[in-house]
């Protein structure tokens, strides 16, 4: 799912150390969970993330990725904040290694 529009939601917010902090609800929705189901996987462990300072062309932008299992969010954010580009793929589990 690629939207490649600009997502008309408030932008995301950084904390005093210039963290992203994302709100669970809104988070959850991307991957079609309730907030309280996101947070139980969160709690187990099972979500990661992580942020990609953009470079050259793309320097001021940043990609923040969020992974549970086999599904994987990424946006695209703009120095303001505001969302350039969402996705949502299915990709293989972590861990697992292709048989040759």
């Amino acid at each position: 799912m690629t939207t490649g529009e600009a997502s008309p939601e408030p932008p995301f917010v950084r904390d005093a150390d210039g963290s992203f902090v994302l709100d669970a609800a809104r988070l959850a929705k991307r991957f079609g969970w309730s907030a309280e189901e996101l947070r139980d996987l969160m709690r187990r462990g099972l979500v990661t993330s992580r942020v990609e300072r953009g470079e050259a062309e793309d320097e001021g932008r940043w990609r923040l990725s969020v992974r549970c299992g086999n599904r994987c969010w990424q946006a695209v954010v703009q120095p303001d904040g505001t969302v350039a580009d969402e996705q949502l793929d299915f990709v293989p589990p972590q861990g697992r290694r292709e048989r040759r």
